[in-house]
C-alpha cells in the first residue's frame, strides 16, 4: 500500500481531527501516534513534511457537552482544545500546524469551498425531515438524538452513526429516539435545508479514485466501493443549529454548516491558519501534482475522508491538493469491552500521564499492538509481558549493557576494532533488515516494521552472549564486539526515533552523538576514540502489584457482591452460550425493506416454522446471493421492530476489515448448533430457553479464527457438522 514517496516534493501528513467535547483515549491515540511515527521517519529522511492535526468543534457534539457543562460552546472548546494539545505534547506528537475548526481560516476557507460548488452546480435545495423536540422547540440535530441503532440494537446509539456496529444513521431510523437534552420523544417536522449533489460528481470522483487506489488500506477500499456499490446519493451539508459556520447564502441565514462539511476542510484551514504568511499554505493545498497528501485515521471516519473531503475539493474545480494514500486502523478495545470516560472504563490521555509509566511506553505498546487489519486489544497484564520482556528485556538491556561496559572497560572510549567475517555477516544481516523497516514504515506498515526493529535488537543481544566479552581472553576480539555493539546500538537509536523520541534521545546522549539520521544506519559512524558519556536507565519494569492497581483503577464502578440469584435476573447480566439457541434456517424469500434502503426482509425456513427477520445484508449480498442460502439465526431473542417490520430472530455474520460473510452450514433448516462442551445437555433444554434481549446477546463473544466460528474456545457445530463462514478469514460476529 503506498504511492513512490519520491514523485513529490512535499509530503502533507494528517490525522482525523479529534472531537473537542472530551479527553482523547488510547484508543483515538492510534491514529494520531501513527501520523506521528510516519512523519518523524521522513524527517529523518530529510523529506519536506508537515504534519497537520487540531480539534474539530462544531456541531451538536460541542452543543450538547456544553450543556451538560454549564458552557458556552466556545468556552468548551477553549477548554478542551487546550486539554487535547497538551495530552498529544505529552505523547510527544509534533505537529507543524495545530489548530481548530472554529478559527476565521477555517470559515473563510469554508465558505470559499461551498461558494464554488454552488457556482459549479453541486448544491442543491430539498426539504428534509427531522426530529424536532416540542419541548426544547428546537430541531434535534443528529447528535441530539439517541436511541436503539436499527442494525445492530446498540442501545445508545447517536443519531448520525452508531458507535457499536460503526453504521451510518440517519436520526429518524433510530428505535425509540429520545431527545439528549430533555430525554422526551420527538416530532418528525420539515426543514429546509441545501445538500450536496454526489451523483453529479460520481464521475470525477471515480477518476481520482483509479489513479490513487493503489494507495489505500484494504479496508478503506472495503467500505469506500460498498458506498459506491449501494450508489451514492445528495447529501445534506446544513444543521439547524447556533454553533457554527453560518452558510451564506440568502433563505439560509439562520444554518449553519454541517459539521462533516467544515471538519476535513479543516485540515486546509489549519495549515492557513498557522502557515498564512506569504499564502505559505497554498503552497501545500494547492498543488496536488507536487504533493502527496496521507491521511490516518479509525474506520468509522472512513468514507467522510475517501469520497466526501474529496469531492469537496473536486466539485470546486480548483487544483486543491487530494488524498494520495489512507491508513485506516480497526478498533482498539480494552479489557474485553469498549472505552468509556463517563464510565471510568479504559486509559485515556490523562489516565495514562497519571500512571507514572513514561509515554514512550504507551507508544511503543499502541503501535505494536496497532490495529492495521482487525480489532485489537489492551490488556494490562500485555501491556505488562510486552513492557518487561521487549522493551526492558530486549531494548533496554542492550543499551544498558552496552554502554556501561564501554563505560567500565575502555573509559567510555569506543576501542578499535578488527572485522573478522562473523562481524561483516551480522553487520550485513542488519542493514538488510534496516532497508526492509525503511520499506515498511514508507507503505506504512507500521507494526511490522517495528517488529523488525527489536529484532535488530535481538540480534545484538545474541551476538553479545556469543562473544561473551566479560570473561573472553582475547582483548582484541573484545574490542571488535564492543565497537560493533556500540554502532548497532547507535542504530536502534535511530531506527526507534520515531516510535520512542525520548528513548531515541537519550540514547543519543548516552552515545554522545550530535544528531539521529536515517543516512547513518548501517555505518560505522562511531570511529574509534569516539568519547561516550555515562550510561543511564531507559525503563523500569512493570510490577505486577502496578499491573493490579491500573486494571482495578479504570475499570469502572468496583462490582458489588451480588449473589447469583441477582446478576442472573439483571437485564444487563452477561450471559454465556447455554442461554442461547442458534438454529439452522433456509433462506426461502427476500426482499428490500420497504422503509430503510440498506434493510432486506428475508423469509426463514426453520423447519416446524417460518420467521420473518430484517438484516441489513443489503451493502453485501444480492437477493441471489441470499435466496435458498442455509444460515444461522438467533432464534431466542426477542423480537425488535425495525423501521415498520417485525424481527423475529437475527441471522448471525462475521466482519473483517468492512467485508461481511454470512455463518453458513451443511444442516438442514431447523438443526440446533452447539458447541462441543454441550453435547451432553438435553435437547428438550435447548428448546425450552427462554427469550434473551439485544444487550445479553451482546455479551456473548462469537468469533471467527483462521474460518473457524468459536464460541468460548470451541467450535461451533450441528449434528452434520461444523459452521464454516463466507469471505472471512478472521473477525467477529454480530
Amino acid at each position: 500500500m503506498s504511492i513512490n514517496t519520491n514523485h513529490y516534493k512535499k509530503i502533507l501528513v494528517t490525522s482525523a481531527l479529534p472531537y473537542v467535547n472530551n479527553v482523547p483515549h488510547l484508543g483515538t491515540m492510534i491514529c494520531v501516534i501513527s501520523a506521528d511515527v510516519y512523519t518523524r521517519f521522513l524527517r529523518l529522511m530529510h523529506k519536506d513534511v508537515i504534519s497537520v492535526l487540531g480539534t474539530d468543534e462544531h456541531g451538536t457534539t460541542s452543543e450538547t457537552k456544553a450543556i451538560e457543562e454549564g458552557l458556552t460552546p466556545k468556552q468548551l472548546c477553549d477548554k478542551y482544545s487546550a486539554l487535547q494539545k497538551e495530552i498529544y505534547d505529552w505523547f510527544n506528537c509534533e505537529f507543524d500546524c495545530w489548530g481548530r475548526s472554529s478559527s476565521k481560516e477555517n470559515a473563510e476557507t469554508t465558505i470559499e469551498v461551498f461558494n464554488k460548488l454552488h457556482q459549479n452546480g453541486y448544491i442543491s435545495e430539498d426539504t428534509l425531515e427531522q426530529l424536532y423536540c416540542e419541548q426544547d422547540k428546537r430541531f434535534l440535530a443528529d447528535r441530539f438524538v439517541e436511541g436503539e441503532c436499527p442494525k445492530c440494537h446498540y442501545a445508545n446509539a447517536r443519531g448520525d452513526q452508531c458507535e457499536s456496529c460503526g453504521n451510518l444513521l440517519d436520526a429518524k431510523e433510530l428505535i425509540n429516539p429520545k431527545c439528549k437534552i430533555c430525554k422526551t420523544k420527538p416530532i418528525v417536522k420539515a426543514s429546509r435545508h441545501l445538500f450536496i449533489d454526489l451523483p453529479k460528481i460520481e464521475p470525477k470522483l471515480k477518476e481520482w479514485m483509479k489513479s490513487v487506489e493503489g494507495g489505500w488500506s484494504g479496508n478503506a477500499r472495503t467500505m469506500t466501493e460498498a458506498w459506491l456499490k449501494e450508489g451514492l446519493r445528495q447529501r445534506c451539508i446544513t444543521r439547524d443549529l447556533k454553533w457554527g459556520i453560518k452558510v451564506p447564502l440568502k433563505g439560509f441565514e439562520d444554518k449553519v454548516f454541517y459539521s462533516w462539511f467544515d471538519a476535513p476542510i479543516g485540515y486546509i484551514g489549519i495549515t492557513r491558519e498557522i502557515k498564512s504568511e506569504n499564502d505559505e499554505w497554498r503552497k501545500w493545498w494547492f498543488n496536488n501534482n507536487e504533493v502527496k497528501l496521507v491521511q490516518f485515521m479509525g474506520k468509522d471516519n472512513i468514507p467522510f475522508h475517501t469520497i466526501l473531503f474529496p469531492a469537496f475539493c473536486i466539485g470546486t474545480n480548483d487544483p486543491y491538493t487530494l488524498m494520495k494514500e489512507i491508513s485506516v486502523n480497526e478498533y482498539l478495545n480494552y479489557e474485553g469491552g469498549q472505552f468509556s470516560k463517563s464510565r471510568n472504563v479504559g486509559v485515556f490521555g490523562d489516565d495514562a500521564q497519571s500512571t507514572g509509566i513514561p509515554a514512550d511506553v504507551f507508544r511503543y505498546y499502541l503501535m505494536i499492538n496497532r490495529p492495521e487489519k482487525s480489532d485489537t486489544e489492551f490488556s494490562w497484564k500485555d501491556f505488562q509481558i510486552k513492557h518487561n520482556a521487549e522493551i526492558v528485556g530486549n531494548l533496554a538491556n542492550l543499551v544498558n549493557r552496552t554502554v556501561v561496559f564501554l563505560n567500565r572497560n575502555y573509559e567510555s572510549t569506543i576501542p578499535e576494532s578488527s572485522l573478522e567475517d562473523k562481524d561483516q555477516a551480522l553487520l550485513e544481516d542488519i542493514r538488510a533488515i534496516e532497508k526492509k523497516i525503511s520499506n515498511l514504515i514508507e507503505t506504512i506498515d507500521i507494526k511490522e516494521a517495528l517488529k523488525e526493529v527489536m529484532h535488530i535488537s535481538k540480534l545484538g543481544n545474541q551476538y553479545l552472549q556469543d562473544n561473551e566479552p566479560w570473561k573472553n581472553p582475547d582483548k582484541q576480539r573484545n574490542a571488535t564486539t564492543l565497537a560493533v555493539l556500540a554502532n548497532i546500538v547507535k542504530d536502534l537509536a535511530i531506527l526507534i526515533s520515531p516510535y520512542m523520541p525520548l528513548a531515541a534521545n537519550s540514547i543519543k546522549e548516552q552515545l554522545n552523538i550530535s544528531r539521529l539520521d536515517w543516512d547513518d544506519l548501517g555505518k560505522l559512524t562511531l570511529h574509534p576514540g569516539h568519547k561516550i558519556s555515562n550510561a543511564q536507565l531507559l525503563f523500569k519494569k512493570i510490577e505486577d502489584k502496578d499491573v493490579n492497581e491500573f486494571r482495578e483503577r479504570f475499570s469502572g464502578k468496583r462490582k458489588k457482591s451480588e449473589n447469583k440469584e441477582s446478576v442472573s435476573t439483571s437485564s444487563n447480566a452477561v450471559i454465556g452460550f447455554d442461554k442461547l439457541q442458534l438454529r439452522v434456517a433456509k433462506i426461502v424469500g427476500v426482499e428490500r425493506h420497504p422503509n430503510a434502503e440498506k434493510l432486506y426482509v428475508e423469509k426463514l425456513d426453520l423447519g416446524d416454522e417460518y420467521r420473518t427477520i430484517v438484516s441489513g445484508l443489503v451493502p453485501y449480498y444480492t437477493v441471489e446471493e441470499l435466496l435458498n442460502k442455509n444460515i444461522v439465526v438467533v432464534t431466542n431473542l426477542e423480537p425488535a421492530n425495525l423501521r415498520g417490520v417485525e424481527s423475529n430472530g437475527m441471522l448471525l455474520a462475521a466482519e473483517e476489515n468492512g467485508v461481511v460473510g454470512l455463518l453458513t452450514t451443511q444442516g438442514e433448516p431447523g438443526d440446533y448448533v452447539y458447541i462441543d462442551s454441550m453435547n451432553n445437555v438435553k435437547l428438550e433444554t435447548i428448546k425450552n430457553l427462554p427469550k434473551v434481549n439485544i444487550k445479553e446477546f451482546s455479551t456473548i463473544k462469537i468469533y471467527v479464527k483462521d474460518k473457524k466460528v468459536l464460541c468460548e474456545g470451541k467450535e461451533l457445530q450441528t449434528s452434520k457438522g461444523l459452521l464454516s463462514v463466507e469471505k472471512v478469514n478472521t473477525g467477529n460476529v454480530r
